[in-house]
């Protein structure tokens, strides 16, 4: 049984990573394509493989919607796997033995967390709260950085760590299937009925894309911090590191957007 679950963890992480790239590939791509089309609105000349293309934003689209590509798959295999993942290789693992709750307990409080942070996100972010961006942001650091001082006191470090990077992942697959996929569905239906696209809902999409790209830094090290427990999730100061590890990333993660 120990060899089967063994290849169990090794498949399942190992489609976890790639569904993940995948994901994380695509949405940086886009993110670097929209900052070049606002300096180059004639369109973006690229070569790959030999090959050259011209990639161009379409002001007016006249497309079949049959025709379109749509982007959406990736999230939800990169979620559903890492959902896989918390189950098989820490649930089943004992990764709460040693929580301060009971394992029971702190299994359900785990998995509730998933659904009350996207549930605290969604509706802080469609409040009037949301439309200030730069506070809407330091209101988001300062919640996240309460939460990971609470998992540390509830949990061991390693388990506290995997929730948190978790429960961001739910909102970045969560924003995709519940906000980005719709609104771009009914700009599409728009032009397909031969209407102007609501900007409103272009703005939305864009906005929880843009959530995505500083997300994903503070995911991604949660997930290799397995790697440096003495670093992170083991240290004496572990939500200190979180915080600090997580104001880092976005900073990485704005110069980046910015080039």
């Amino acid at each position: 049984m120990e060899a089967v679950g063994e290849w169990a963890n090794l498949f399942v992480r190992w489609f976890h990573v790639f569904a993940g790239i995948l994901w994380i590939g695509s949405t940086w791509y886009f993110t670097w394509l929209d900052r070049q089309l606002q300096l180059d609105p004639a369109g973006v000349w690229m070569v790959h493989s030999g090959g050259f293309y011209l990639v161009e934003k379409q002001r007016d689209p006249k497309v079949d919607p049959a025709r379109i590509h749509w982007f959406r798959f990736e999230a939800l295999f990169t979620w559903l796997s890492g959902l896989l993942l918390l189950l098989l290789v820490y649930y089943m693992g004992g990764l709460m033995d040693d929580s301060a709750l009971p394992e029971g307990q702190a299994i359900a409080l785990g998995i509730g967390l998933l659904v009350v942070g996207w549930l605290a996100y969604d509706l802080f972010w469609i409040s009037p709260l949301g439309k200030r961006p730069l506070a809407g942001a330091a209101a988001s650091y300062l919640a996240l950085v309460a939460l990971a001082w609470a998992l540390t006191r509830l949990f061991n470090g390693r388990a506290a760590y995997i929730h948190l990077g978790a429960m961001m992942g739910t909102i970045m697959a969560l924003n995709v299937w519940l906000r980005i996929l719709p609104a771009q569905k009914k700009l599409v239906a728009a032009i397909a009925a031969g209407q102007p696209p609501d900007a409103g809902l272009a703005e939305q999409a864009k906005n929880r894309s843009k959530h995505n790209t500083f997300i994903i830094l503070p995911v991604v090290m949660t997930m290799i911090s397995s790697h440096f427990p003495t670093a992170t999730y083991g240290s004496e100061y572990n939500w200190q590191v979180f915080a600090v590890l997580t104001l880092l990333g976005w900073g990485v993660a704005k110069v980046v957007r910015e080039r």
